[in-house]
């Protein structure tokens, strides 16, 4: 690799070990095994180097989520059995990329001082929203993307908020199984024109 790509390299070793605001140039020209003048030669700034570090690291991130989410079911399973096996695989995506999850909500929190990254995350999760909805309810944004972006922005709820209860109490967060058996009870009792879609059918599966 060259110095830039160490440097990118070094970076996001040091986000995952300090986090954004707790890292400085010096603690990644040491994860690097270059100069602190080589920050500025290639990236300018320490931020601006932090900040291309983290859109990278999201994207790896964001590819390992899609694994998760398009692994494949046991066959002849059920939607039901699906949407538990799909959880299962990004409850333990919370575990292994714990660091990552964690700088996201650090970001969030600081986002006010960093318009540069408010553009690029907002960009990110409308994507993210209509990725979701196409690769967990089969639905196409080009054929209704209003529809697609309210499916993609529940899941993405999902997602966040159950990340938020592994990162603070993993040991009481909610399971797969946990999941559904909350959509057994709020789905119970709602008849045909109660939930659609794929977890419109949880409530048919006793």
């Amino acid at each position: 690799m060259g110095n830039r790509e160490d440097l990118l390299a070094g970076a996001k070793r040091c986000l995952m070990e300090k986090g954004y605001a707790g890292t400085t140039a010096r603690d990644i020209a040491a994860a690097s095994g270059t100069s602190l003048a080589s920050i500025g030669y290639h990236f300018r700034s320490t931020k601006a180097l932090l900040n291309a570090a983290l859109i990278e690291a999201m994207e790896e991130w964001g590819t390992e989520i899609e694994r998760a989410l398009v692994a494949e079911a046991p066959p002849g399973a059920t939607p039901l059995q699906r949407f538990e096996a799909t959880w299962a695989r990004i409850i333990e995506s919370y575990i292994t990329l714990r660091p990552l999850w964690a700088i996201q909500f650090e970001l969030i929190a600081q986002m006010d001082r960093l318009p540069e990254l408010r553009e690029s995350f907002a960009g990110a999760n409308r994507q993210a929203r209509l990725g979701l909805a196409a690769l967990l309810e089969n639905l196409d944004p080009a054929a209704d993307e209003k529809k697609a972006m309210a499916v993609g922005a529940f899941y993405q709820a999902l997602l966040g908020g159950l990340a938020t209860q592994w990162l603070v109490d993993p040991e009481n967060a909610p399971s797969a199984q946990d999941l559904v058996q909350a959509l057994h009870t709020i789905t119970a009792g709602r008849g045909p024109d109660g939930l659609n879609g794929g977890l419109g059918h949880v409530g048919d599966e006793d």
